[in-house]
């Protein structure tokens, strides 16, 4: 019998560790209902996880990892196979027959983000990337940093954001931290108005930040956006783990920029992103080279060249003219669904996990998690980061958590992902305690890194993440708390 058997026959048995009903998960249900009765409201997507996500419970995988990656439709794939199997496309460069068709239909998914987006043609355009983090570098490498410049950024940010920061260094500009508060990991809202207001007139500024965190959930307020535009500020929006399970509508909501992976909201197709500029905002980049597709036309006798108009000047090169439909199909399957219904239903669900890890204690009384970021509901997304932690108060390493997981066929995601800011205001890493290790004059590993942080008392410095989608039913979140009730009592 494995450890989550033995944890499920305790639960079904109504075992005194545990605060299931004794009815086991059907009891749980109930419960479930009662507290959250607009669960119900969304049934729909239980009709959806038979048909179109059957593979999870066939092959009884427990998926929570939503922000790494969300999951596709069977619909999606074969709508798309369809479509590349009874037409011919080609390279959209020309104008010849498979060319014009390949063009119409990127034109039509450009079309098709700026409807889910709500996001006027006239005032929006679409720059297709291979991802979140390539519309990131685009901004950083060409907006206009210069002595003078601010660069304002939150500490919890994505890698990628926080990124911009090299591009900002390297041209003379100022790169500013706004903090954010533990325990809930919100923004600071006295400290990012002192920032904003200390902009410096006549130089481009660039504040940027995440709708929600990808490390916590937390689920910072858009109206800073219209805020730092008030102050002179241009404004870059992270809505990558905000746009699976939430509506942004930038007809209300108006970024100069917003970054955005496809994947992360219907998991078909990788590899395609995109930058969503206003029009006013993009007159300001200047990318610092071109390429095939940027240009209408160059010369090497005179070195010159003429950028093409619009969004083609910054889609290097070809762009993936074949996966792009599959953007369409997908959003307009999200839209026949309802963003609205995908978003309750991931609310309930969270709800209920936050209260049964609140107040899963060890025999002693001590908690046997600690979360990082809110711990209810109300401004914060389905991203549920924590660590366990043994009757004594150790830490159970994270890896070691991730282990026993993947023995039971469960997804979910451990480390600091991809987002140190956040990582090192939860669980208070000091600049002294790290920044000794970025001046070794030796590259160090991950595993060096790991262990240097150990021996400085930082037993590892990363957590666990558990994250919720379109796909999610209460069965899941069941299963994972048995999961977690394994952790009951055991030693570090």
């Amino acid at each position: 019998m494995t450890k989550l058997e033995a944890a499920r026959a305790d639960v079904e048995l109504g075992g005194s560790r545990t605060r299931y009903p004794r009815e086991g998960m059907d009891g749980a249900l109930a419960a479930f209902r009662r507290d959250f009765p607009d669960y119900d409201s969304t049934a729909r997507l239980d009709e959806l996880r038979a048909t179109e996500y059957g593979r999870l419970d066939r092959e009884g995988h427990l998926y929570l990892d939503y922000t790494g990656g969300g999951l596709y439709a069977e619909s999606q794939l074969s709508a798309h196979l369809a479509l590349l199997r009874d037409n011919v496309f080609g390279n959209p460069h020309s104008s010849n027959p498979s060319s014009r068709a390949a063009t119409q239909l990127v034109e039509r998914a450009r079309h098709a983000v700026l409807h889910f987006f709500n996001a006027s043609p006239d005032e929006y355009l679409v720059i297709f990337t291979l991802n979140a983090s390539g519309a990131l570098k685009l901004v950083g490498e060409s907006y206009p940093f210069q002595p003078g410049s601010r660069y304002l950024l939150t500490y919890d940010n994505h890698n990628s954001v926080t990124g911009i920061r090299e591009f900002a260094h390297r041209r003379g500009a100022d790169v500013i931290y706004s903090p954010v508060v533990p325990p809930d990991l919100r923004i600071d809202a006295d400290s990012l108005r002192a920032d904003l207001a200390a902009i410096r007139p006549g130089k481009p500024c660039l504040f940027a930040y995440p709708a929600q965190s990808n490390f916590s959930g937390v689920q910072h307020s858009l109206d800073w956006v219209a805020e730092a535009k008030a102050a002179g500020w241009d404004v870059l929006l992270d809505g990558a783990a905000f746009t699976p399970t939430n509506r942004l509508d930038l007809s209300r909501v108006k970024p100069d920029f917003l970054s955005q992976s496809f994947y992360k909201i219907m998991g078909y197709p990788t590899g395609i992103g995109a930058l969503i500029a206003r029009k006013d905002a993009v007159s300001k980049l200047q990318r610092p080279w071109y390429a095939g597709g940027t240009i209408l036309f160059a010369s090497v006798v005179s070195e010159g060249r003429s950028m093409a108009p619009g969004a083609a000047a910054f889609e290097d090169g070809t762009v993936n003219y074949l996966s792009i439909p599959a953007v369409e199909i997908g959003l307009n399957y999200i839209t026949g669904i309802g963003i609205d219904v995908i978003h309750e239903r991931v609310r309930c669900l969270a709800g209920w996990l936050l209260q049964q890890l609140e107040g899963l204690r060890h025999s002693n009384g001590r908690p046997v998690a600690v979360i990082y970021g809110p711990a209810n509901t109300e401004g914060r997304g389905g991203t549920i980061t924590f660590n366990f932690f043994d009757p004594n108060g150790r830490l159970n390493q994270h890896l070691d958590v991730e282990s026993c997981a993947n023995q039971e066929n469960t997804s979910l995601r451990t480390g600091c992902f991809c987002n140190p800011g956040a990582r090192e205001k939860a669980l208070d890493v000091s600049e002294e305690e790290i920044a000794g290790f970025y001046r070794q004059t030796e590259r160090m590993t991950l595993e060096q890194f790991m262990t240097a942080m150990r021996r400085t008392g930082g037993e590892g410095r990363g957590a666990v993440r558990i994250s919720l989608g379109l796909a999610s039913n209460f069965a899941d979140v069941y299963r994972f708390m048995q999961f977690a009730e394994t952790f009951v009592d055991r030693e570090a």
